[in-house]
């Protein structure tokens, strides 16, 4: 299957945000965490919000005025957009968002994705968080040079988040 990956543009903005919940509804259901559709919806719903789009926008604007502060590419599919990845140059290098649903995943988009967002850091350490029962995303980041950090976080109560660091952010 090939994917393109390119910039967004500001009216990709309310594809990006169905992408963003979809992706979710995918991948983090988890009944022992008590993490289910509708906790999902209740949390992560609001991107598919007229504010949620309108959101999505500015920042697709923003990184496209500022492309060595904010990074931000989708994935294209021959008809829609599969998948994303958004990143930010402050103190530190943050990845994150990275969402690929699930018919994206396994054909080396992640990997071209990653490649990127690498080429784009250039030599600065890079944080991110990622939710700790998604072994197949802490696997990826590992191939990567990420390592765990320690640091933890329980996202609105219920979600278990893990810190991951590459280059000095992970010293």
């Amino acid at each position: 299957m090939t994917h393109l990956i390119e910039s967004p543009h500001t009216g990709d903005a309310a594809a990006i945000s169905q992408i963003q919940l979809k992706a979710w509804l995918q991948t983090y259901p988890n009944k022992e965490a008590g993490i289910d559709e509708a906790w999902i919806r209740d949390h992560r719903g609001f991107t598919t919000t007229a504010e949620g789009i309108a959101q999505w926008r500015e920042f697709i604007q923003e990184a496209s005025n500022q492309p060595d502060r904010l990074f931000c590419r989708t994935v294209r599919s021959t008809v829609e957009i599969v998948g994303l990845m958004c990143g930010r140059r402050d103190e530190w290098v943050t990845l994150g968002p990275m969402y690929l649903l699930n018919e994206a995943q396994g054909h080396g988009t992640g990997s071209q994705l990653m490649s990127e967002f690498l080429d784009w850091a250039g030599d600065a350490p890079i944080r991110l968080w990622v939710t700790a029962y998604n072994e197949r995303a802490i696997r990826f980041y590992e191939r990567y040079g990420f390592t765990p950090t320690g640091e933890q976080e329980l996202w609105k109560g219920r979600l278990p988040n893990m810190r991951m660091a590459c280059g000095a952010a992970a010293m």
